[in-house]
């Protein structure tokens, strides 16, 4: 069933049902005023962190899931009958009502159609500013004149801190007070504290908000969500929307909400458009100066084209022309947009996630590196920096990050039994990603504080973290799981031994020595490479189960993922990383990727295990706690399904690698939409297993680990535009049925237009590059042979 359909030129995903399985959403804004809103207007609003900085409410988990929301309900003021602009939350029959939703690039239109009138509101945060318009626009499409009432409403946070907010009832309903002032909205929150002028969302401050209209008389306003909504009552049915008229109620206590009136009078044919701007600070101080130059249409429609434009700008990084359009789609617009947005609001604000993740996760912040390098780079840099000074001086990290309170140098570190075993590897992906993309060499050599004390370089942070893991084995001389080792199910003990982590010091070793060799310090290339050796040999030596690779060791010796342990006995990240590592010999890369798709493999996408934990103790295997067939139990771990494509791409299985990455590629399931249920345009956390009687219904939608390793694989690997330090490589590993492919791609501030041409129907293998005319000895694109506007012609064979 489908729901709706790309729109590539404009760079949007149209929504043409409203009933979509589930609420489909889009990001507003930026890190300092964030938004979420969903295809029928639901979501909220932050500022700077989804848990602390809270000031439009939602009520997770409810029924709708996203409601409330920025709602615009009209009324015909003759008939008595009223709707709101998007289908929900009045929820008209669809028989009777038709509704659009255009999800873009941090903005959201909805239209709707009903009763003879046409609306159409459009949602946005304009760069750089700490408000967010409304803007809508109603047209008469009857034959008679129409007199017509606009109600807005949002419901505010009594404090913004959500969990005071929707759990300390006994405090929060007497904190709040609204009132219409100078033609502005005030809504304050414990209104006899002090101002928080720095932001830091401290505790016991004065939280401030304003509202204002634009474009026709204020005709009534609200600031008592139960004066307008009545008692007994919800959002389909306000008692001020039914009575058609606002009661000017100044909230004192209890719930806010915001609701500005403005009543049109249409002749048949005539347009009215009217302007909400909603936003954060004193009404008095912050609000009148910023209505005074942002509150008209003209001003609003200005901010809206720069807006697109900027982000826009960031997309173009790379786009491409392939034989799969879902797939372009993909590439152009959504993943990269998703990678973005990822990249900002790491795991702390979705329709699932609650504030329970308040910053930035340790591991799950580098790994978001990879999906914005291209498009964000300098960006990129300062995060990677950030994260860093996160990292303790005994090489491990802390695992949560918060930007807008964090100090380095003076950081509390984790207990010794608290730390990760794999949070600072992921340096060695994310580091190198920037430098390669950039150029920026020096970037190693600058000095960096530890969280806790000491410092420096990044190259010494590198070190750092590969010593942490070395100097935690176990009985094998292989790494320590340590709290967890990325996988936070499995409870190994203290010694108990991760062969995950041991593939990526493996690789963090590799990586290490070709930085150094670049460095010119060849001791600790030599350091590195046999420590690198040392380690194959202890991975040799244990971890090889016949047919793949065990999964780990518990102290107290018992081997996980063993053909003679019933549950759980092919474990996905082992199998993958072995050959991503570089730690496994030819036979056996084959041989284990051999066994992913014969146990692991389904339509949806590859199980993280298999056979699902049913009897495990759980205080080793907490997997067990899930239902079979989702999430870390045997279910479809969507952030690992670019780790697999990647591997089969190294191996030169195109047709495999392809077939496993449509299986978990969003834009696949848009003709049949029932069947995933969340977005058809972005990644998700988990997808049920056929272990699961749902087989293919995917949960925790647009931040997730999958979102930039998704982006990464596909670019890098499939089609192989792959950034060096000495250039740009094409190295492409594609289904044997393409007969090419183009690309154009930013690269350190050249353009190169690549036509890749399959004339033979391989899966991988450069025959023959030109750039610009000129033959290459192979097919690295050198940086300084690069001009301005460059076209690259890659023949596969």
């Amino acid at each position: 069933m489908q729901y709706g359909y790309f729109d590539d030129t404009a760079k949007e995903y149209v929504i043409t049902r409203p009933n979509t399985p589930s609420s489909w959403s889009n990001y507003l804004g930026s890190t300092q005023y964030g938004a979420v809103i969903t295809n029928n207007a639901g979501g909220y609003g932050f500022y700077k962190s989804g848990a602390q900085g809270r000031f439009m409410r939602l009520r997770f988990n409810s029924i709708p899931i996203d409601q409330p929301g920025r709602y615009f309900y009209l009324r015909d003021q003759d008939s008595g009958d009223f709707w709101s602009v998007s289908w929900q939350p009045v929820g008209k029959p669809l028989e009777q009502f038709k509704s659009t939703c255009r999800h873009g690039t941090a903005y959201t239109t909805i239209s709707s159609e009903y009763s003879g009138i046409r609306a159409e509101a459009s949602y946005f945060v304009p760069l750089g500013q700490l408000f967010e318009y409304w803007r809508l626009k109603v047209t008469n499409t009857s034959e008679r004149p129409r007199t017509l009432s606009a109600f807005t409403y949002c419901e505010f946070s009594n404090d913004w801190n959500t969990q005071q907010d929707l759990v300390n009832l006994q405090y929060t309903l007497f904190i709040t007070r609204g009132e219409l002032r100078n033609g502005l909205l005030h809504i304050i929150s414990n209104p006899h504290m002090p101002l928080d002028p720095n932001g830091n969302l401290d505790n016991d401050r004065s939280r401030r908000l304003w509202m204002a209209l634009v474009g026709a008389p204020l005709a009534g306003y609200d600031t008592s969500r139960e004066a307008f909504l009545g008692g007994y009552r919800s959002y389909d049915k306000p008692l001020v929307v039914e009575n058609g008229q606002c009661t000017n109620s100044n909230v004192y206590g209890d719930n806010s909400c915001g609701t500005l009136q403005a009543d049109l009078i249409l002749q048949p044919g005539e347009s009215r458009e009217i302007l909400i701007l909603l936003g954060i600070g004193d009404a008095d101080r912050v609000g009148q100066p910023t209505f005074q130059e942002y509150g008209s249409l003209e001003r609003a429609e200005q901010e809206l084209v720069k807006l697109k434009e900027n982000w826009h700008s960031k997309l173009n990084a790379l786009t491409v022309k392939t034989p799969d359009a879902q797939f372009d789609s993909m590439m152009n617009v959504w993943a990269p947009y998703n990678s973005l947005i990822t990249f900002a609001w790491s795991r702390a604000a979705s329709l699932v996630y609650n504030g329970e993740r308040d910053g930035l996760g340790y591991r799950d912040s580098l790994q978001d590196v990879l999906g914005v390098t291209s498009t964000i780079p300098a960006e990129s840099r300062q995060r990677l920096e950030l994260m860093l000074t996160g990292q303790t001086a005994c090489g491990g990290a802390m695992p949560l990050i918060k930007p807008f309170a964090h100090r380095p140098g003076q950081e509390t570190p984790p207990e010794a039994e608290e730390f990760r075993s794999d949070d600072c590897l992921w340096f060695f992906n994310a580091i190198p990603a920037y430098v390669a993309e950039t150029g920026d060499v020096d970037f190693y050599n600058k000095t960096l504080p530890y969280a806790d004390h000491g410092e420096a370089t990044v190259f010494g942070h590198l070190r750092r973290a590969l010593e942490f893991n070395l100097e935690r084995t176990g009985r094998n001389g292989l790494p320590c799981g340590l709290a967890a080792d990325w996988n936070d199910c499995i409870k190994l003990g203290y010694y108990g031994e991760s062969l995950f982590v041991a593939f990526q010091v493996y690789f963090g070793l590799n990586i290490y020595a070709e930085v150094a060799d670049l460095l010119g310090q060849p001791a600790e290339a030599v350091w590195a490479r046999e420590q690198r050796e040392t380690l194959g040999q202890r991975i040799q030596k244990t971890c090889w189960d016949g047919e793949w690779f065990i999964w780990a060791i518990g102290d107290d010796g018992t081997v996980y993922g063993t053909k003679d342990y019933e549950e759980g006995q092919v474990y996905l990240n082992t199998q993958v990383w072995s050959v991503i590592s570089g730690a496994a010999s030819p036979e056996q890369a084959e041989k284990c990727l051999q066994t992913v798709n014969q146990r692991l493999a389904t339509p949806y996408g590859l199980m993280l295990s298999a056979p699902p934990f049913e009897k495990t103790p759980f205080n080793v295997m907490r997997a067990v706690l899930f239902l079979s067939g989702i999430k870390e139990n045997a279910g479809i771990f969507n952030h690992t399904q670019g780790w697999g494509v990647m591997a089969e791409t190294m191996l030169g299985h195109g047709d495999r690698a392809y077939e496993y990455y449509r299986a978990f590629m969003p834009a696949a399931y848009n003709d049949r939409a029932e069947i995933r249920q969340s977005e058809p345009y972005v990644q998700a956390q988990t997808t049920y297993s056929t272990f699961a009687p749902r087989a293919g219904n995917t949960r925790t939608s647009w931040l997730s680990g999958a979102v930039p390793w998704a982006y990464y694989s596909a670019t890098q690997y499939i089609l192989g535009i792959r950034p060096e330090l000495n250039g740009l490589r094409i190295d492409p590993c594609i289904p044997a049925a393409w007969p090419g492919f183009s690309a154009t791609r930013r690269f350190r501030g050249k353009t190169v237009e690549i036509e890749v041409q399959n004339p033979k129907g391989v899966c991988k293998g450069v025959k023959s590059v030109t750039l610009n005319g000129s033959p290459l000895p192979d097919n690295l694109l050198p940086v300084e042979l690069l001009a301005d506007l460059n076209k690259v012609v890659v023949v596969m064979g």
